[in-house]
């Protein structure tokens, strides 16, 4: 008998792994929605669905393993990192979907609440939050929208290899900047954007990256710490919020 695998539960969702098949439970079927749309027009591969019965989704595993994991290094190649830009890079080239993604006015009134969290909490120095408050205020500009995951962590990625064989996740897709999702897939592994960038083959602003960098950092940590991560593990959104003191 195969054995159930808890990947990862929270209040919100949960999902579980028999076998070769995850089965997605959210209590928002609206996010699902998203995910399974998404899915169907994304340009690159995705878990095949196979059924849907409210609220669980149905996913077929995909072959190899995850890129990496925040606050651990990546044993992946340099070639699986820079092939991971360059399926982002066809995502972001493919015809916007018909659904909106987070608007920068929505994006700055969440930093204003967090930022504020943060502080009269306690939970981070006030010195810290500030610095980093400042930086991400370069990713608070227009910007041309396109196709993108919105949630492309470098856990979602699947490489065998040197090739990417799939991005799982998208209940966060929409039409967005395009930096974001490259800031996401390398934050904690400031080392791997250069690969990033070879792959996504474009001229991109680095600041702009780093400030999404912060930006996210300061906007998880509430949620993380309410639903039982710790963001103040090794590598993950505290030590790159640090990281930014330095720069």
């Amino acid at each position: 008998m195969e054995e159930i695998e808890v990947v990862v539960a929270h209040s919100e969702r949960a999902t579980l792994r028999v076998g070769d098949v995850f089965l997605k439970i959210d209590a928002d079927q609206a996010r699902t929605e998203v995910e399974v749309r998404a899915m169907a027009v994304a340009p690159i591969p995705t878990p095949e669905v196979l059924w849907r019965n409210p609220p669980v989704l149905a996913l077929a595993a995909l072959p190899g393993s995850a890129l990496g994991r925040l606050g651990e290094p990546s044993v992946a190649s340099a070639a699986a990192w820079a092939a991971a830009g360059a399926a982002v890079r066809r995502l972001h080239d493919a015809p916007l979907p018909p659904w909106p993604g987070k608007s920068l006015d929505e994006f700055a009134a969440e930093l204003d609440r967090e930022c504020e969290w943060l502080v009269s909490t306690g939970v981070l120095p006030a010195d810290l939050v500030a610095r980093n408050r400042r930086i991400a205020e370069a990713a608070l500009r227009s910007w041309t929208p396109v196709f993108t995951h919105g949630d492309l962590q470098l856990s979602h990625v699947f490489v065998d290899g040197d090739d990417v064989t799939g991005v799982i996740d998208w209940s966060e897709a929409g039409r967005g900047d395009a930096l974001f999702d490259l800031a996401i897939l390398t934050l904690g592994h400031e080392e791997r954007l250069g690969d990033v960038v070879a792959g996504y083959g474009a001229d991109v602003d680095l600041d702009v990256i780093r400030a999404w960098w912060s930006l996210r950092s300061l906007q998880a940590i509430r949620w993380l710490v309410e639903h039982g991560f710790d963001p103040s593990a090794p590598g993950c959104e505290i030590d790159v919020l640090r990281a930014r003191m330095r720069d």
